[in-house]
């Protein structure tokens, strides 16, 4: 079974956009796991733009199912996801100012400053995962850290599904296949949809979790959120 965590970004974006508390995001958070999802993600950045820190602590005393905080792995996210200690932490590159998450980790170049924050929260009891590009060197690299599992970066793949190219797909089950075999687990995000997740999830093994935000949020504002989220669902595992 491939797991679905539910980015809720947006939830946030949409709640600070007005300065007050609607959306309320620990409900919708609650509401989306009672609609089946697998897990809550989210992306604190250091300007708050959307999850907030204090987000982060409020929603650990509410979750009950997996917790993924992602980020960069600067002083403030590693004292946040130490204190909180959620089921995953998911370290990405992000630049400061970055609008989104835009690359996977150079974990060759970095190998000694992962090996490093991964150590603590691997003491601590959190899983970690990195965020990756489908690069196999890169990927050998990762195992080195001593991160449980990478989770595949799948802007480019999406890009290109959406112009019928499925023969994007390739890298990625190269990767996963890889992945497998040198004793990572396996997750993915980014860009992933309705439109392209069936597919997806087919055709990559060992597929352990999604995280999807944008598009689902985005989803929802058609079909409602109780039935996108169960529609994931029913392609992630047909």
């Amino acid at each position: 079974m491939t797991k679905l965590s539910v980015n809720i970004n947006k939830i946030a974006t949409l709640r600070n956009s007005r300065g007050g508390n609607t959306p309320n995001l620990l409900n919708v958070a609650a509401d989306i796991e009672s609609f089946g999802a697998n897990g809550i993600t989210v992306h604190p950045r250091p300007d708050e733009r959307h999850i907030k820190y204090q987000d982060a602590y409020d929603l650990k005393k509410i979750i009950t199912t997996e917790y993924n905080i992602e980020g960069n792995p600067i002083p403030k996210f590693v004292e946040m996801v130490l204190k909180i200690k959620p089921t995953q932490v998911t370290l990405v590159p992000d630049a400061i100012d970055a609008l989104t998450s835009n690359a996977g980790w150079d974990t060759i170049t970095n190998q000694d400053f992962l090996k490093e924050v991964i150590s603590e929260f691997n003491a601590n009891g959190i899983r970690t995962s990195i965020f990756m590009d489908a690069d196999l060197p890169l990927i050998e690299a990762a195992a080195k850290t001593g991160a449980n599992r990478i989770e595949l970066y799948t802007e480019d793949f999406a890009s290109q599904y959406a112009l019928r190219n499925k023969n994007a797909i390739k890298p990625y089950v190269e990767a996963a296949m890889f992945a497998s075999k040198i004793g990572l687990g396996l997750n993915a995000g980014h860009d992933l949809s309705l439109d392209n997740i069936e597919f997806f999830a087919k055709e990559i093994p060992n597929l352990l979790e999604v995280s999807i935000g944008h598009a689902l949020i985005s989803e929802s504002l058609y079909l409602g959120l109780e039935n996108v989220v169960n529609m994931y669902l029913y392609k992630l595992n047909k």
